[in-house]
C-alpha cells in the first residue's frame, strides 16, 4: 500500500499524492530562441528595424494557413483581437445581435459590444461547456448578425447542425479556437468549418507567439482582405486606385519578431497536440474504475487537444459537493481550479452593461429594436459549471504525473463515496 492509500486526505493532515510541484511546462526553447536572434540579427545587420507585415509574419501566415489545409490568415496581437477583427471583417450594421457562447473568457464576447452590437449567450448543450445547434436556435432573431462558437477545452462543439442552421438563415459562424488549435470534428480541424475562425496564440495557448498574439483564419478570399484592411486602420490593401485608408479601424497588428516565434512553435505543434491526447487517453483509461469521477464526455468522431482537463462529479454518489471535492483534491497536491468561469452573462460588465460609460449601449441604442435587458439565465451553462471542475495540463507532464491525477482522484473519491446502508448490504 502506497502512503496515500491509508485514506487520509491531504485536506486533513494526511500525506500528499503529490507532495512536489508539477513540472513547468518549458513552451519556449532553442528553437524559438534562435528564430528571435535571427530577426534580431538581421535588424542589427541592415540597421532596420524589425517591424510588421514583413517576411516573417507574412511567412507565419501563409504557414498557418497551410497548416489548416489552405486559405488564408491575417496574424494580430491578441486572441480578443482576432475575434474583434473577424467580426470587423463581416462589416455588421450597428445595432444587430451576435450569438456569443455560454462559457468563454471575456475576451470572447467583449469585441461584440464594442462594435455597437448586441451579445446574445446561447445556452450550453448539456453536459458541455460549448453551445450545442438547438440552443443557438432558440435565441436567433431577425436581428442576429453573427454567430460566435468556442470549442471550449479543446474539445470541438457540434459544428455540422449549427453550420447548417446557420446556411439555412445566412448567418456567418466565427469559430473561437482560442483553446482548440489542431482539435478535429469528423476528421476537419476546427477553424475550417465556419467562415471565419479566430485563434489566440497567448502563451498559454496550445502554440505561442511569445506573451501575447493571434490570427485569423478563413478560405474566403474577399473576406480575408476586409479582416486586414480592419486590423490595420482601414488600409487599402489588395484595393486598386485607392491611396488613403478606407475604412474604420485599429491598429491590432502583429509583428515580425512574434512571428518567427509562432513560426518556430507551429512545427511543434503536431507532437503537442499527440501528447496530450496521449497522456489525456490514459488518465481516462486509469479513471475508468471511478464512480463519481470522470474526464467530462466529448462529442462522438471528435478529437480534442485537452487544453484542460474537463473533470465531472456526480455528487449523488458523494457525501459532500463539488467545491469540497475538489478543494480536497487540490490539496492532495494537483492544479486545480474549482469552477473554470462564470456564465457569460453573470460578469459584472455584463450583468451591470458597463459598456460605454453609463450609456447602457449596446442595448439602449435608439437602432436597437430588441430587448433592452441582456439575457441572464443560462440553466445548462450554470449546471455544467456547477458539476465540473478543471486539472491543468500540459504536454511536458509523465507517466509520474499521470499516475498522481489518477491517484488523488480515486484517493479522495474513496473518502467520499456514500456507502450502501447496512440493511441494503446483502
Amino acid at each position: 500500500m502506497s502512503k496515500h492509500d491509508s485514506g487520509v486526505l491531504a485536506v486533513n493532515g494526511g500525506p500528499k499524492v503529490r507532495a512536489t510541484p508539477m513540472p513547468p511546462r518549458r513552451l519556449f526553447g532553442s528553437e524559438e530562441k534562435r528564430a528571435a536572434m535571427r530577426v534580431f540579427d538581421k535588424a542589427i545587420e541592415t540597421g532596420n528595424a524589425f517591424s510588421y507585415n514583413g517576411p516573417e509574419q507574412k511567412a507565419y501566415e501563409a504557414e498557418f494557413a497551410a497548416f489548416h489545409g489552405g486559405g488564408y490568415a491575417v496574424a494580430v496581437n491578441s486572441g480578443t483581437n482576432a475575434i474583434f477583427c473577424a467580426l470587423g471583417g463581416l462589416q455588421i450594421d450597428v445595432a444587430r445581435e451576435v450569438v456569443v457562447p455560454p462559457v468563454t473568457d471575456n475576451g470572447g464576447i467583449m469585441p461584440a459590444p464594442m462594435l455597437n452590437l448586441v451579445p446574445v449567450p446561447a445556452d450550453c448543450a448539456p453536459g458541455f461547456f460549448n453551445t450545442g445547434p438547438e440552443q443557438i436556435e432558440k435565441v436567433l432573431s431577425k436581428r442576429t448578425a453573427a454567430i460566435i462558437v468556442a470549442h471550449i477545452a479543446g474539445e470541438p462543439a457540434d459544428m455540422d447542425p449549427i453550420m447548417e442552421l446557420a446556411r439555412a438563415r445566412r448567418i456567418p459562424v466565427i469559430e473561437d479556437c482560442a483553446q482548440a488549435h489542431g482539435a478535429r470534428y469528423k476528421g476537419r480541424l476546427v477553424g475550417a468549418i465556419g467562415d471565419v475562425a479566430a485563434f489566440s496564440t497567448m502563451c498559454g495557448k496550445l502554440h505561442a507567439t511569445g506573451a501575447q498574439g493571434g490570427m485569423v483564419y478563413t478560405r474566403d478570399e474577399e473576406l480575408i482582405w476586409r479582416v486586414k484592411r480592419f486590423s490595420d486602420r482601414g488600409k487599402p490593401f489588395n484595393l486598386k486606385n485607392a491611396t488613403e485608408n478606407v475604412v474604420m479601424g485599429l491598429n491590432c497588428n502583429q509583428n515580425d519578431l512574434a512571428a518567427a516565434i509562432g513560426r518556430a512553435q507551429l512545427k511543434k505543434l503536431p507532437q503537442v497536440i499527440a501528447k496530450r491526447r496521449r497522456l489525456a487517453g490514459k488518465i481516462i483509461e486509469g479513471l475508468k474504475g471511478l464512480e463519481a469521477v470522470s474526464l467530462g464526455r466529448e462529442l462522438p468522431d471528435t478529437e480534442g487537444v485537452y487544453w484542460f482537463l474537463r473533470v465531472h462529479v456526480d455528487t449523488s454518489k458523494l457525501t459532500v459537493n463539488k467545491a469540497r471535492f475538489a478543494s480536497a483534491v487540490a490539496a492532495e497536491g494537483l492544479p486545480v481550479e474549482e469552477r473554470y468561469t462564470q456564465a457569460s452573462p453573470k460578469r459584472p460588465w455584463f450583468l451591470e452593461r458597463q459598456t460605454y460609460g453609463r450609456s447602457g449601449c449596446p442595448w439602449t441604442c435608439p437602432l436597437y429594436r430588441g430587448p433592452r435587458q441582456p439575457l441572464l439565465e443560462l440553466p445548462d451553462a450554470d449546471e455544467v459549471l456547477d458539476s465540473h471542475f478543471v486539472i491543468y495540463f500540459h504536454e511536458n507532464y509523465g507517466a509520474r504525473e499521470v499516475r498522481d491525477i489518477v491517484a488523488a482522484l480515486a484517493k479522495v473519491e474513496r473518502a467520499f463515496l456514500k456507502r450502501p446502508h447496512p440493511k441494503c448490504a446483502r
